[in-house]
């Protein structure tokens, strides 16, 4: 088992799940986190940490997508290991729905 980031991290990006991460699998995207899920320790600290309820257990149905969508762009994202300001309207998009199809990018974020 693993945990994965889904779309509900999405132009929200907090990092609050980075800051307790004892083995530093995040890597950012312009607008959304991952987690390596080779790295991952399924540790779960950081699943409570996400306002936005974005880190789940890859063992929950319908998230084989979200498996390989977290694999990929940690190989192509920059790894993050401190907490940063979320987007100033991180708030306004928390409950928005299709988040990927509407706002997903594929470039890389700045790392740390």
């Amino acid at each position: 088992m693993t945990y994965i980031v889904n779309d509900k991290c999405i132009k929200c990006k907090y990092t609050d799940c980075v800051e307790v991460c004892p083995v530093d699998c995040f890597y950012e995207g312009e607008n959304m986190l991952v987690i390596h899920p080779d790295e991952c320790i399924d540790c779960g600290v950081c699943e409570p940490e996400c306002p936005a309820e974005a880190i789940k257990p890859d063992t929950e149905p319908g998230l084989e997508k979200w498996l390989e969508v977290n694999r990929d762009y940690a190989d192509k994202w920059p790894n993050i290991t401190a907490k940063k300001e979320s987007p100033p309207d991180a708030d306004d998009f928390k409950d928005v729905e299709g988040k990927f199809e509407k706002y997903f990018s594929e470039k890389p974020g700045t790392g740390d």
